[in-house]
């Protein structure tokens, strides 16, 4: 029987891959997920395919009791979901378990972000490190374009390091960038961001040219490790290197965060959501709607400013 789970748990995998565009980071978090619930089940000498509700509650009850936080559940939840569909589908089973769990409930929990004066203190102080002529200054002016490309278009920081060499050939302010599931999207680049990628793109042709049997990478930021491009790994890691030497608090910056950055910041400064929902790349609005606690500050900041009860100081709450 743990050979049919293991089998089924391949096909799922390869459905996910090619039939749905799952990211290989995507894959291998249902590959964990399920793994996981897989060794739950044994213990209580079940089987991932005949696995009934009740043991699934079961392993829901046993992650909240471990101290998994409702948000890690949650994905858990949704592989489930994911691979319980696909064997329904298959015929592999005649019903889907899944159907009446309920999610973890869970807090309205607020993104972090950053103020536009730490953004501020980071893209200067790395720009002034790209402009610091010596050993290493190649990888400088690699990092000030990153830091501009992530803030001027809120990229996920797996589509920023996998952009591949032909941006350079661009025209204009505007991107294209491929981001999850495939799907294209279209972003802006500051007059700053593209600087930054005028300046590397010097620098690089320079760098190519002093090593004349170094073919030129598919990658903009190439790597020699298996990806061939930066791992985002790096990237977070030296991004909280700057972060220090900008005078900032490394623990509260992140490649995320500064896209929760992009994200407020327009939003604070006017920008429909749906706007910001297209340049973020959600698929669904909902998920955007994290942001909605910023819409509802300027709306109170609008009425406070404009309102001419609020000027008599009145109370408008």
């Amino acid at each position: 029987m743990a050979g049919h789970d293991a089998a089924r748990l391949d096909s799922f995998l390869e459905m996910m891959s090619a039939e749905r565009g799952a990211a290989e980071n995507t894959l291998s978090s249902y590959e964990r997920d399920l793994t996981d619930l897989k060794a739950f089940l044994q213990q209580r000498d079940m089987t991932l395919a005949e696995a009934a509700t009740a043991d699934l509650s079961a392993y829901l009850e046993h992650l909240s009791t471990q101290g998994f936080a409702t948000s890690s559940q949650a994905r858990r939840l949704s592989s489930m979901r994911q691979f319980y569909k696909f064997l329904y589908s298959e015929g592999l089973r005649g019903d889907d378990p899944t159907g009446i769990l309920d999610a973890p409930r869970k807090g309205r929990s607020l993104p972090k972000t950053m103020s536009v004066k730490d953004v501020t203190a980071l893209l200067s102080q790395a720009s002034r490190e790209a402009d610091t002529e010596g050993p290493g200054q190649m990888a400088r002016i690699r990092m000030h374009l990153l830091l501009e490309l992530l803030y001027a278009t809120g990229m996920r920081v797996s589509e920023l390091v996998a952009l591949p060499s032909t941006v350079l050939l661009h025209e204009g302010r505007f991107l294209m960038i491929r981001g999850k599931g495939n799907k294209d999207r279209m972003v802006l680049l500051s007059r700053a961001a593209m600087d930054a990628m005028e300046k590397y793109d010097s620098a690089r042709k320079t760098l190519l040219h002093q090593k004349d049997d170094q073919p030129e990478s598919l990658w903009l930021f190439p790597s020699n490790g298996k990806e061939g491009h930066l791992p985002r790994q790096v990237f977070a890691r030296d991004l909280k290197d700057i972060a220090i030497r900008a005078g900032l608090t490394p623990s509260a910056i992140s490649p995320h965060v500064m896209r929760h950055a992009f994200a407020s910041h327009l939003l604070q400064n006017g920008a429909d959501l749906r706007a910001v929902q297209e340049l973020l790349g959600h698929s669904d609005i909902s998920t955007t709607q994290i942001y909605t606690h910023v819409l509802e500050e300027r709306l109170q900041e609008l009425v406070q400013t404009h309102h001419p009860l609020a000027k008599q100081g009145k109370n408008l709450d």
